[in-house]
């Protein structure tokens, strides 16, 4: 069987209003996305559940 050499790579978000709130926790989500489609970081609405609101997460390195 040939092997898969896919552009899919896993990302891990992260939330960017949690960080100045100064809440304890952290609020981070898995993902995967596909690099050619998308080679900048990703942005996305994601529920945070400490400040139980849909905030702005960030794709980290």
């Amino acid at each position: 069987m040939a092997k898969k050499r896919g552009s899919r790579i896993q990302v891990i978000l992260e939330c960017t209003e949690h960080k100045t709130s100064g809440q304890p926790g952290m609020s981070r989500y898995i993902t995967t996305k596909n690099r050619k489609n998308t080679p900048d970081r990703m942005e996305i609405k994601k529920y945070n559940p400490v400040l139980r609101k849909y905030t702005i997460h960030k794709e980290i390195k």
